[in-house]
């Protein structure tokens, strides 16, 4: 995917489409969607906003998240991207060009509606760095919220089999259907046979039957490019402290979320 290059299907021309977001709008600015529902990210600390670069997909911009930068939209703001419940559906999609993290050993979240503090529902992973993975594509999903069951974390992911490189635009996805989460990359399904030792019978697709977490009226907000965490969870899963972190790092020139699971086919034409 080069340097400008926009797709030659735009999110707006498949059904369920929440929001959508180009990044065009100047550095300190809210980033106004496209789509059903306008919603408007808003810098998490605007002493570090995150930055507009002249380098994009659906136009000549894009946003540069860098570790302490991110962007969120507060849960009351965007109930349309609420997802929940024992049906419910998402799919994300975004357009990335990653960048050398200085904390290569930490997953990145690249969007979702995803609090550690037990306000867990869905997020674009990159990284997890669970069940024998680096560097791929994560679908997380949580139907309790809290860590896995007999887990400090929430183990629940499907992931990919390909490492996302760095420094090249790629198109990244997740799906959701209700019964089982996917991860793409550039259109495709990142097939990932057996399952890292979790019992699950394979990696991605990855069987979840559980649906999505309802967090209520104080459950996560919608971030994009980190996530709020403890500090330190102890052996005995206790937590401490409350930190914005597991930050992407690099190019964002486009996210798509909508409210429903994506076709393979629809995600092979929206990675054009």
């Amino acid at each position: 995917m080069p340097r400008n290059h926009k797709p030659m299907t735009i999110p707006e021309e498949f059904p369920d489409l929440i929001s959508f977001w180009d990044f065009s709008e100047p550095t300190g600015k809210e980033r106004v969607a496209r789509g059903a529902h306008p919603y408007r990210l808003r810098d998490s600390d605007p002493k570090k906003p995150v930055a507009r670069v002249e380098e994009g997909i659906f136009g000549s911009h894009s946003a540069r998240i860098l570790p302490g930068s991110a962007f969120h939209i507060p849960r009351a703001e965007c109930p349309a991207l609420n997802l929940h419940g024992a049906k419910a559906q998402v799919s994300l999609v975004a357009w990335i060009k990653r960048e050398p993290s200085p904390n290569a050993w930490s997953c990145q979240a690249v969007a979702g509606m995803w609090n550690e503090h037990s306000k867990r529902q869905y997020c674009l992973f990159l990284n997890l760095q669970i069940w024998d993975s680096k560097e791929q594509v994560g679908a997380h999903i949580s139907a309790v919220g809290g860590a896995t069951p007999g887990y400090k974390y929430c183990m629940d992911a499907a992931i990919g089999a390909t490492p996302v490189p760095l420094g090249k635009w790629q198109c990244v996805a997740i799906t959701y259907d209700g019964k089982y989460a996917r991860a793409f990359i550039n259109g495709k399904l990142d097939s990932r046979g057996g399952d890292g030792g979790s019992g699950s019978g394979g990696r991605n697709p990855y069987r979840y039957d559980g649906g999505i977490f309802d967090g209520g009226p104080d459950g996560a907000d919608f971030t994009v490019g980190a996530v709020l965490r403890p500090a330190k969870v102890d052996d005995d899963h206790r937590e401490h402290g409350s930190v914005l972190a597991n930050n992407y790092h690099g190019l964002l020139g486009g996210l798509a979320v909508y409210r429903r699971a994506l076709t393979d086919e629809e995600i092979r034409k929206l990675a054009g």
